[in-house]
């Protein structure tokens, strides 16, 4: 990413710039075409605004999704008479967030073709920067208020108001406004039109969206007056003149744009079958490469959206109905169109498209058996049970995308529509199967009273409520039918049933899973109504490991599933507290997976232990090899969810290159919370969690809401000595290892599964003694009985034998025929066997190579420890 003039060259925060004090886009409407020939995404974005009536720079309790004019929950309730912003410092926009200066820009015209766009005297901007802009100067001043919202890498072609008034379904809603505003011209009927479809009722939110894409077609304002913009490297800023305040502000806007093909907010690629596609990548800059939006979590908003990509295409996105395409007339393109009516922050809207398949419900009769055995048993498939054609794939396992659409719309959960997915009922036999269900109600009163404002809402739907598993879909590559079929579709339902048994209500009404194309650079990425999922965690032919085969797979979709809860039904104020998100994640991770493996409870907490062990020993490598300042969980400390007067702020260390790749905030998050548990009890505290979701969900929070409503519900916490400075000092504000986290690991590694691993560990050594260095190999290798491990005991091993500093060549070749090491991903081991600085060097030997070099190199790389930015080299070099 090119160094920016506007942000400070000693830092690498990322800059929020909309002013969302000053005003909010409610709703968005986007008209979208997708290029797959240029790889640019064309088209538009309305904005529909509402300009605040207060400023609030400090955090509140509990900020609502869809609040009143951004207020939290405690101003909503006195707001309606609350006094107006006041704007002495809009004229410039100058803040800590951009420190941008508006008065500097001169007369520009825009130039898309062109690498730099060139004012009127043919030279670059004196800034140096990517300029874009109307005739700022030329026809605004400085008392005119400014829209800033967040933008990069778009080329921006026409900014416009559009006229509402012309739209013949506003006619009604007009007379009824002119005759409550006789004697008030203080509103225009522009503004007062938009107010009045903003706050229709939810009941009515299908009528909204109408008015909503109507109003989209209308034509601009043709009063004379025009709309001024400028762009720069992270923002748009729109003016109109004459216009001092956001309450005189347009209240609609088309921005006409196109994305740039080397923009961070979408990946152009092609997936396994080398065919082109595209999706929202989980850029740390998020959206605003995609379309210009307010990025700062508060800035909550519903959408619609309508896609044209070509007809071989796929097109998911966001949105609580599955989308049935219809044709775009004569040309090759067909149209999709999503929604959603749930407020969310910019950041979550998700698109991908590309030439999937959607993967078939119904097993082929030779695995249906082997499926089953391996679910219950452990036992690995016959040989030969993958060895299917690609035409055969496509008939039994996929379906084209015709075939997706027919028959096959999906429940709402708006609680006035019933309709049905037939991907609802895959693997129904595995759905239908009695989950051992756990008993959270203890202290939790069934009846919710929301806190939220108002959007149609699941958790107070009877049929939510007994809901257990989601109608749900899965898509792939024609390549990797097959193992998402075996690896992805029977786990869903039971990841899906356990979380609800867990936390309640799912938080969103269908779910699609699409496995994404190799080089993803997670495993896992979960947004609204769809989840990313890499090919390393798909099923992979390993003898030995037992219920290993499916182990990964299942626990990141019980990690991914778990964030419809935390993460997006419940939010982040600030985006810095990235542990609310995936802490709690982590944790539920386990929770959920151990459930739907139905575990006893010895098994559970066997499990949990070597999983906390792993977890330790890469938190403990992370910390030593990383920038203190990157290890707190709480980095902007007292200030956190502050921002500026304007409503901008900063995400400390967004831009870092080594963030990226750290999981503190996944792992001293989990941490965090195994502590808490222990401290009240894993049952009571599972409890909680459900007591939690029911007051906030629909809800931004910060640390400090969790852990204050954990407190007066545990009172005996206080006594002893758990306040949250206490907590704070301890875990959230400073960096390192907590001491109970040190005390903890030593009983972890004592744990029964530990234990068995380190005696495998030395049947391996001896082995490698056996085999040493200077003896010549014998043609009968000595028959060593090595015992059935898990993946996480596999794992385990691993790394051990890795910190010995002698392993034979002949050791090395038996370990991986043992454990059928060259099937397993690369990337899998990767993020698992992370703790170990050189490790990843060592893998990429290990499963690239097959070991054959490994030994020649062990010595040379022996205590070589990964600098952050090498494996970040290495990461991209290998995938």
């Amino acid at each position: 990413m090119e160094q920016d003039r506007n942000l400070n060259p000693d830092t690498d925060d990322l800059p929020l710039c909309a002013n969302t004090n000053h005003i909010l886009v409610r709703h968005y409407v986007l008209d979208l075409t997708v290029h797959f020939d240029r790889k640019v995404v064309s088209g538009s974005v309305v904005l529909f605004l509402q300009p605040c009536s207060g400023v609030m720079t400090r955090p509140q309790d509990g900020f609502e999704f869809g609040a009143r004019e951004g207020e939290s929950t405690q101003e909503a309730e006195k707001s309606q008479h609350a006094p107006l912003c006041s704007f002495q410092e809009v004229n410039t926009i100058k803040d800590r967030a951009t420190d941008l200066d508006l008065t500097r820009v001169g007369t520009a015209a825009v130039d898309l073709e062109g690498p730099a766009i060139k004012n009127r005297e043919g030279l670059v901007n004196a800034t140096g920067e990517n300029i874009q802009s109307s005739h700022w100067c030329g026809n605004t001043c400085d008392s005119d208020f400014t829209l800033v919202l967040d933008c990069c890498d778009l080329a921006v072609s026409k900014v416009e108001e559009v006229d509402v008034t012309s739209v013949p379904a506003m006619s009604s809603h007009l007379a009824e406004i002119s005759s409550e505003r006789t004697g008030d011209s203080s509103v225009s009927p522009q503004a007062a039109l938009i107010q009045n479809v903003i706050s229709m009722p939810s009941s009515q939110w299908r009528q909204q969206h109408q008015l909503f894409s109507q109003c989209t077609r209308a034509p601009g304002v043709q009063d004379g007056s025009s709309l001024d913009f400028y762009t720069d490297r992270w923002s748009l800023q729109v003016r109109k003149r004459g216009i001092s305040s956001p309450q005189e502000f347009p209240r609609v806007l088309r921005i006409c744009y196109e994305t740039r093909p080397t923009g961070g907010s979408v990946r152009w690629t092609k997936d396994q079958d080398n065919r082109v596609c595209v999706y929202t990548a989980g850029s740390p800059i998020n959206n605003r490469a995609l379309f210009p939006c307010q990025e700062p979590p508060v800035a909550m908003s519903t959408w619609q959206a309508t896609v044209r990509a070509p007809s071989e295409c796929v097109v998911l996105m966001s949105g609580e109905e599955q989308a049935v395409p219809i044709g775009d007339g004569d040309t090759c393109f067909l149209i999709w169109n999503y929604y959603v009516t749930m407020p969310m922050p910019a950041s979550t809207f998700t698109l991908a498209v590309g030439h999937w398949l959607q993967v078939s419900a119904e097993i082929p009769p030779a695995l249906e058996k082997e499926l089953k055995d391996r679910m219950d048993c452990g036992k690995r498939p016959k040989p030969g049970a993958e060895a299917r054609t690609e035409a055969g794939l496509v008939s039994s396992l996929g379906s084209s995308t015709t075939e997706v659409v027919k028959d096959s719309t999906v429940q709402t959960g708006s609680g006035d529509q019933t309709t049905r997915s037939d991907s609802a009922l895959c693997y129904s036999s595995l759905e239908d199967e009695r989950l051992p269900v756990t008993d959270y109600s203890g202290m939790v009163d069934d009846g919710i009273s929301c806190s939220h404002g108002d959007y149609p809402c699941r958790f107070t739907e009877q049929s939510a409520g007994s809901q257990r598993v989601i109608p749900h879909r899965v898509f792939a590559p024609v390549s990797l039918l097959q193992k998402a079929q075996i690896g992805v579709l029977p786990l869903l339902p039971r990841c899906l049933a356990a979380a609800n048994a867990v936390l309640g209500v799912h938080p969103f009404p269908r779910l699609d899973v699409l496995i994404v194309p190799a080089g993803f650079s997670s495993l896992g990425m979960a947004s609204p109504h769809i989840i990313f999922l890499s090919q390393s965690v798909l099923y992979a032919e390993n003898p030995g490991s037992g219920e290993g085969t499916l182990s990964l797979c299942g626990s990141r979709l019980c990690h991914e599933i778990a964030h419809s809860w935390f993460g997006l039904v419940i939010g982040a104020r600030d985006w810095t507290e990235e542990w609310i998100s995936e802490g709690f994640a982590t944790y539920l991770e386990d929770i959920i997976w151990a459930l739907a493996q139905q575990l006893s409870l010895q098994e559970t907490a066997e499990q949990s232990d070597l999983k906390a062990l792993l977890r330790w020993r890469r938190l403990c490598d992370e910390l030593q090899n990383s920038e203190e300042e990157l290890q707190i969980l709480r980095p902007n400390m007292e200030n956190t969810g502050q921002v500026s007067e304007s409503g901008s702020s900063t995400v400390k260390h967004a831009l870092n290159p080594d963030k990226s790749f750290m999981q503190v905030h996944y792992l001293k998050g989990y941490f965090l919370l195994r502590f808490l548990a222990s401290q009240v009890g894993e049952q009571q505290f599972s409890e909680f969690f459900r007591l939690f979701v029911k007051k906030y969900h629909g809800q931004l929070i910060l640390s400090q809401d969790f852990l204050r409503m954990l407190l007066i519900t545990f009172p005996d916490m206080a006594r002893k000595g758990l306040t949250l400075s206490a907590i704070y000092a301890d875990w959230l504000d400073r960096p390192g290892i907590p001491k109970w986290l040190y005390e903890r690991s030593a009983v972890w590694s004592q744990a029964r599964l530990v234990e068995e691993v380190k005696a495998e560990v030395v049947k391996w050594i001896l082995l490698s003694q056996s085999q040493g260095k200077g003896r010549k190999r014998k043609r009968m290798e000595p028959k060593v009985n090595y015992k059935e491990v898990t993946s996480d005991q596999l794992v385990m091993l691993l790394e051990l034998l890795l910190e010995e500093a002698d392993l034979s060549m002949a050791t090395i070749r038996t370990l991986q025929r043992t454990y059928n090491l060259q099937n397993q991903d690369a990337e899998y081991f990767y993020w698992s066997l992370s703790s170990s600085g050189y490790v990843h060097l060592l893998i990429q030997l290990l499963f690239i190579w097959h070991c054959i070099l490994f030994t020649r190199l062990i010595y040379e790389i022996r205590g070589y420890i990964l600098t952050s930015s090498e494996r970040q080299s290495d990461i991209a070099g290998v995938s």
